[in-house]
């Protein structure tokens, strides 16, 4: 299989990408249905790997992807592509590394405009749901370096 340059690019985002380049759905299933529930949601790359993440307190699409870590990464914004994928939970300093780089990320005028307040490290840190993208497709995984 070749992988899509376009779903290649997509998946390239940085910290200089437009802030819609961020903005994937996601579809998990429920945590205690197990029926499927799609939702839009920022996903974000740090050191080459991809993360879920959101600010401090529950969320429904943690406790589903805790429960059934399988998923489905819906691309868009120009590129239409399906992406399965496995949730994995993330050691203390990689937690540190990627909640650092994303409220790093609020400091851009575009962001900082749709983003309240400044979130705090420490409440990030202790309280934010956070799990690595593991897309089934290996050479989507090493197509981007």
């Amino acid at each position: 299989m070749t992988v899509d340059d376009a779903v290649v690019r997509a998946l390239d985002i940085g910290p200089d990408s437009a802030m819609a380049a961020y903005t994937i759905d996601i579809t998990t299933l429920g945590a205690r249905s197990g029926s499927p529930r799609r939702i839009e949601i920022w996903f974000h790359r740090v050191g080459g790997r991809w993360y879920l993440t959101g600010t401090p307190g529950p969320r429904n699409w943690y406790a589903n992807l805790r429960a059934h870590p399988r998923f489905i990464v819906h691309l868009k914004h120009g590129v239409t592509a399906d992406l399965p994928a496995t949730a994995v939970p993330v050691d203390e300093p990689t937690r540190r590394r990627v909640i650092t780089a994303v409220l790093d990320l609020q400091s851009r005028p575009d962001i900082a405009a749709r983003v309240s307040r400044r979130q705090n490290l420490v409440d990030w840190l202790a309280r934010s749901p956070l799990v690595e993208i593991v897309f089934d497709d290996e050479e989507l995984r090493t197509a981007i370096q």
